[in-house]
């Protein structure tokens, strides 16, 4: 393949990069705010970004052949507040891509984020993005999502790919994905010695939801949907209104009455501060009304709660000295040996995520308790294992700080994932056809 030149905006470790320099392509420029990160890019590829993207003016980009762009997925992500737009920090960058594709015209662009860009605003947001790419600037454009699973990586991890192209894009295929088994073995070391050991409290918390693994009986299947402990002996209303609405309706007195979280009773509790905190979190919010997956969530448990209590109630004192997430629990081996430390395992603000040995959770930019556990091995994943997950284990240097690691590496794009999009794009069309293109462009 011939040689091309790109540009890496919101470069972060270089995932980008590192794909398309395999496919013959040469980077003339990149950009990346966080400083650390264009230190250590400048270490791994000899070229050092630009900073603050909203202060490079598109004129001053050098001409290139491809554009890629990760652009911030927070302001879209359903983990977050999916501002979109709206988010005056980060959702709106992605006009200063849009700015420099009017200016530089390359023949192709390629753009990550997460799937949710997609339905974002009811899909608004995904219809003015198509709208500026088409209409304003002129390029054919396809999305499509992808997880690194598809590919033989075992992480589950979905993103969508959105290509462009000056040219048409009738020829264009994407590639081929497989739904072979992965098993996450394959990223693994055999116990490293830079392994961060689980904390004593992890390691507690986790031997008690195992001891509530052993409690099931063996007639009982264990539930899809999230076990929220906290609903367990919970009276209070969700239907038809909720606590936040009781208290503005009936002050001090809305939630007297009512059992929260694990059946704590309320009524003896002097303050409306006391009642408040005795409900589980979830039930907090102020709303008038609770969406109708959380009253789903809260419904199947309490009705799980009462076929069970009869061996959940001699257990349910052992969880209670935990903060709340960590007393939510999500078992994904259905049909599974019910024993935690044969597994994978994820402690994310949703509760204790327990997964089979196929895939890794997906990497989100994490804090050093929300990297996946080995269970069988009782132990975090290292930064190199997760650099594998993301098909970033061609860099020379991760940074420093393992804290840093995983929060750079959750916000990483998956190296291969983009080898493979970005083969079928530039596939597409002939030196030729993107050469007559590219004169008439000039002489237009």
């Amino acid at each position: 393949m011939q040689t091309f030149r790109f540009i890496d905006l919101f470069a972060g470790l270089g995932g980008f990069h590192l794909a398309l320099d395999r496919l013959g392509g040469k980077c003339v420029f990149a950009a990346e705010w966080k400083e650390h990160l264009r230190d250590l890019y400048k270490e791994n590829f000899g070229l050092r970004p630009e900073g603050d993207i909203t202060l490079v003016h598109p004129q001053d980009v050098p001409d290139h052949d491809v554009l890629t762009a990760g652009f911030p997925c927070q302001p879209f992500s359903k983990a977050g507040e999916q501002l979109g737009f709206e988010c005056t920090e980060q959702g709106n960058l992605f006009f200063n891509v849009a700015s420099i594709l009017q200016e530089k015209k390359p023949t192709y662009f390629i753009l990550e984020n997460v799937p949710n860009l997609l339905k974002h605003d009811e899909g608004r947001t995904w219809e003015e993005i198509q709208k500026i790419l088409t209409e304003q600037l002129g390029y054919h454009v396809r999305a499509e999502r992808f997880s690194p699973h598809n590919f033989g990586i075992p992480q589950i991890r979905e993103r969508v790919y959105i290509v462009g192209s000056l040219l048409p894009l009738d020829a264009f295929a994407w590639p081929k994905t497989s739904d072979a088994d992965t098993n996450i073995d394959t990223v693994l070391d055999d116990k490293p010695a830079d392994a961060k050991k689980l904390s004593a409290q992890v390691n507690e918390c986790l031997e008690v939801w195992a001891e509530f693994l052993n409690a099931v009986p063996s007639t009982v299947e264990l539930p899809s949907f999230p076990l929220w402990s906290m609903e367990w002996g919970a009276t209070y209303p969700y239907e038809e209104t909720t606590p936040h609405e009781l208290q503005r309706q009936y002050g001090y007195d809305g939630l007297k009455g009512f059992k929260g979280s694990h059946g704590a009773k309320m009524g003896y509790l002097k303050t409306f501060e006391e009642r408040w905190a005795a409900l589980p979190s979830h039930a907090r919010t102020p709303q008038a009304k609770f969406p109708k997956w959380k009253q789903d969530f809260i419904r199947q448990n309490r009705q799980f709660y009462e076929d069970n209590k009869t061996w959940i109630d001699p257990w349910l004192p052992k969880i209670l000295k935990f903060p709340s997430s960590l007393k939510k629990f999500e078992w994904n081996i259905k049909g599974g040996k019910r024993n935690i430390w044969d597994y994978v395992i994820q402690f994310r603000a949703s509760g204790v995520r327990v997964k089979r040995r196929t895939t890794a959770p997906s990497l989100i930019a994490m804090t050093d308790t929300q990297v996946p556990i080995i269970g069988w091995q009782r132990r975090y994943m290292t930064p190199h294992e997760c650099a594998r997950l993301q098909s970033l284990d061609g860099l020379k240097k991760l940074p420093d700080s393992p804290t840093k690691a995983f929060a750079a590496l959750g916000n990483a794009v998956n190296s291969k994932v983009v080898e493979m999009v970005a083969k079928a794009l530039l596939g597409t069309h002939t030196p030729a056809e993107v050469k007559r293109k590219r004169k008439e462009l000039e002489e237009a």
